[in-house]
């Protein structure tokens, strides 16, 4: 069977390193699999693939994903695989857009892995994307909510859409070797927090960095990520005078180990599809504290800390208490971890196979 992926790029982003982790999965199960992406600049995730040599990589070089004329690049691609499967806008629609103008016959599976878009509050969108949507013979969803919410957007009928959770490779990220502290900290008693996240307004980064004078114990927040917001957040923590207290790390490859290493991980998002970070820093028994928001809530409920959605206070309240509270901080470190080994990679690829296996046989 081949399968060809096709996603923006190989920047950091959970899509994205759900490819990664899957794609050599995929060869060891027996699927060829083939990766276009629109834009191929060579992010860590893109270097980290290529040496895994599992899968042929195609690029339209660094383009810029939101051309149209992508739709024609893309159209020798549907040929030659009998499973395409699209990740993320604007991708899905210019695959879309490229089998329609062709008749292809081709079977298209894409996966949604937000609960919200500002496509979603616009009509005109709303009208394209019910357009755009039809033309994938299936729909998966990361999570319940992300399904309940996307029907709703598009009042399709239920028989497209299949809920796949994201999975994780537990026993890798409980098993690594935990990042050297003395590269963050000179200071035994200072807590090490950390968000590792796009800098986009979804990700809230600055609710996050509210919290820090609040917090009774000596901390430093480490975040991972680049983005746009970026510059915004830096004049925040200048504004506050917590520079002592922040670090700002970019793009980095030693998630694993910089998760063992961190006291404390948190997700401050406004929503969430289903947060691979927050997965994998479960798995790697730190305990989470994330926002009380969809795609957040369900999977951290029982197990994890929630907070009021953009309420500093309450953040920095719940982080207190945790460090404030051994017994407490242990039973969740527990909890977190009981809860991430409901996620598993493989099973999560074994249902990707059995649904191309559907696919190609109606």
């Amino acid at each position: 069977m081949r399968v060809l992926q096709i996603i923006n790029s190989l920047a950091a982003g959970g899509a994205e390193k759900l490819l990664v982790e899957s794609i050599p999965k995929l060869f060891e199960k027996g699927i060829e699999v083939e990766l276009l992406l629109l834009n191929g600049k060579e992010h860590p995730f893109f270097d980290e693939l290529v040496e895994k040599k599992c899968c042929k990589i195609k690029t339209f070089g660094k383009s810029n994903v939101y051309n149209p004329i992508l739709i024609f690049k893309i159209i020798p691609f549907l040929k030659r695989a009998d499973v395409v499967h699209v990740h993320l806008f604007p991708s899905l629609y210019w695959v879309a857009l490229a089998k329609f103008l062709t008749f292809s016959r081709t079977k298209l599976l894409f996966t949604e892995h937000s609960t919200s878009n500002k496509r979603r509050v616009n009509l005109l969108y709303r009208t394209i994307d019910r357009f755009i949507y039809r033309r994938y013979k299936n729909i998966i969803a990361i999570s319940t909510e992300v399904k309940l919410h996307l029907k709703r957007h598009l009042a399709i009928k239920n028989s497209k859409f299949r809920t796949i959770y994201n999975g994780v490779d537990f026993n890798k990220i409980y098993n690594s070797t935990p990042a050297d502290r003395a590269e963050f900290t000179s200071d035994p008693e200072e807590k090490l927090i950390m968000q590792i996240a796009r800098f986009t307004t979804q990700k809230d980064h600055e609710t996050l960095i509210k919290s820090i004078p609040f917090i009774k114990y000596p901390v430093k927040l480490l975040l991972v990520g680049e983005g746009a917001e970026m510059a915004k957040m830096k004049d925040l923590v200048n504004t506050l005078e917590i520079e002592d207290k922040v670090r700002f790390l970019g793009i980095r490859s030693d998630v694993p180990k910089l998760l063992k290493m961190a006291d404390l991980a948190v997700l401050s998002s406004n929503h969430e599809g289903q947060s691979l970070f927050g997965i994998e820093a479960m798995a790697s028994g730190t305990p989470l504290v994330a926002s009380k928001v969809l795609g957040l809530a369900t999977l951290v409920y029982g197990a994890g800390v929630l907070f009021t959605h953009r309420d500093e206070i309450d953040l920095a309240n719940k982080v207190n208490y945790l460090f404030s509270n051994d017994a407490y901080y242990k039973e969740i470190v527990n909890s977190c971890l009981k809860r991430a080994k409901k996620f598993s990679l493989d099973k999560m690829v074994d249902q990707h196979i059995q649904l191309y296996k559907e696919v190609c046989q109606n």
